[in-house]
């Protein structure tokens, strides 16, 4: 399906990537944004949609998956790939600057108390994650006539975050309030034995540090084993049974579960503000709907089993995945360092350079050299004119190419895309009807 929009660039209903080809080829529309791949008519239609399309966001810490509907039919499905290292690039800026003071300005006063954070201010690192989706909404509501929207908002439990002081297997309290032990093992160990990894058997709760040896019933000391497992170790720790790492791991806390419990409700609150009709759902229940419309575990495929709106049968008119991920638009810093933290390299104050600036999407048509021929991906601009391009891997594929062979497909914009093809028990979706449900 291809989004379209009307002459005022306002959003019509999508239509099929033929009807989308005929109306290119007769000239009676232009392409508007290759990512999603929108077109624009040319003359006004009316833009009266009685259809109604639900957007669908299952809320993750490292991915966030998409999915439109328009009753039963999927018609787009994206996945956002967030980013993850600003918490590192913050540590390495910190570690520079503190070493660049202490050279310059030795004896500069502290300021550290006179910083004052706005009220319901968040860590760079998680308001990324709400900006990311809050953009997303933005722009597919320019693209799509949304009406309504899903949003999963309760996956995890505040008290997942791991707590070696909280005890008791009767988990009424604490860090398992709400929450049974066995839900929270299952999650914590993926859903299999910790020693032999079997998969889909009776698991049952077993004690890294036995109770024979004062083991403790507190859950950093709990684990997962099958019945085969647990008879084996007897009263063995996971180390003398020959899993010394056992022990280690049963102590790393849920970290992405914090992550989506600190913000859930900052993404709520940035969907109301879009004026459309939300409906919230529990992880329990698109995890029923995936199951039985029989889908696979995927962000995106999550994203269409969000909410009680689920229908009872599924009809996927789109064949795609998007992967959007979030690359960000360049550095503030203008200079290169070394792993000491001293100037190595200057970067240019210029961002564009004969029309381009890094991270476009270009089509080079080079007609004689070492790269003779047609490259497609993202160029590397110098002021000197002579561009490298490198493809969706990252791989360089052109160097010194002139900015006169270039041609814009994309303007950067912050997001680098990828497309994957979609397909169910070897069909292609487009005619494919997925699970009935009770």
């Amino acid at each position: 399906m291809i989004f379209v929009l009307n002459k005022n660039k306002q959003p019509l209903s999508p239509c099929h990537s033929a009807v989308a080809r005929k109306l290119l080829k007769t000239g009676k529309a232009v392409i508007h944004k290759k990512y999603p791949f929108t077109i624009r008519l040319k003359e006004l239609k009316n833009s009266e949609n009685k259809a109604e399309f639900r957007l669908k966001i299952d809320y993750g810490s490292r991915h966030t998956g998409l999915a439109i509907l328009n009753g039963s039919k999927v018609i787009g499905l994206a996945q956002i790939h967030h980013k993850t290292s600003i918490k590192s690039n913050m540590d390495s800026r910190r570690a520079m600057r503190r070493t660049r003071r202490n050279r310059t300005t030795r004896y500069r006063k502290p300021r550290f108390n006179n910083r004052k954070r706005k009220e319901g201010w968040l860590p760079p690192s998680l308001q990324s994650r709400v900006d990311n989706i809050q953009n997303w909404v933005n722009r597919l509501q320019k693209l799509c006539p949304l009406t309504q929207i899903s949003y999963e908002n309760v996956k995890f439990d505040t008290q997942l975050m791991q707590n070696p002081e909280i005890s008791g297997i009767e988990y009424q309290q604490g860090e398992l309030q709400g929450y049974e032990v066995r839900e929270y093992l299952l999650e914590k160990w993926n859903r299999k034995c910790a020693y032999c990894g079997a998969e889909n058997v009776p698991l049952e709760i077993e004690h890294i540090i036995p109770k024979a040896r004062h083991g403790m019933s507190r859950v950093s000391n709990l684990t997962l084993a099958c019945r085969t497992c647990n008879e084996a170790k007897g009263t063995k720790t996971a180390e003398e049974f020959g899993y010394p790492d056992i022990q280690k791991q049963a102590r790393i806390p849920l970290r992405d579960a914090t992550l989506v419990t600190a913000t859930r409700w900052k993404v709520y609150n940035v969907l109301s503000k879009t004026a459309l009709n939300i409906e919230c759902g529990t992880g329990a229940r698109t995890k029923m709907n995936r199951i039985r419309l029989n889908l696979q575990k995927d962000h995106h495929l999550d994203a269409v089993c969000v909410g009680a709106s689920t229908p009872n049968k599924i009809i996927f008119k789109t064949n795609s995945v998007l992967h959007i991920k979030a690359k960000g638009r360049g550095s503030h810093c203008r200079t290169n360092l070394d792993k000491y933290g001293f100037p190595r390299g200057y970067l240019s104050r210029q961002k564009s350079f004969f029309g381009f600036q890094t991270g476009d999407i270009v089509k080079a048509v080079v007609p004689k050299g070492k790269y003779k021929g047609i490259h497609f991906g993202a160029v590397a601009c110098r002021k000197t004119g002579y561009f490298d391009i490198k493809n969706k891997e990252g791989v360089r594929i052109g160097q010194g190419i002139n900015h006169k062979y270039c041609n814009i497909l994309s303007r950067a914009d912050g997001y680098e895309y990828a497309t994957e093809h979609l397909e169910v028990d070897g069909i292609p979706p487009t005619t494919k009807v997925i699970g009935i449900l009770p």
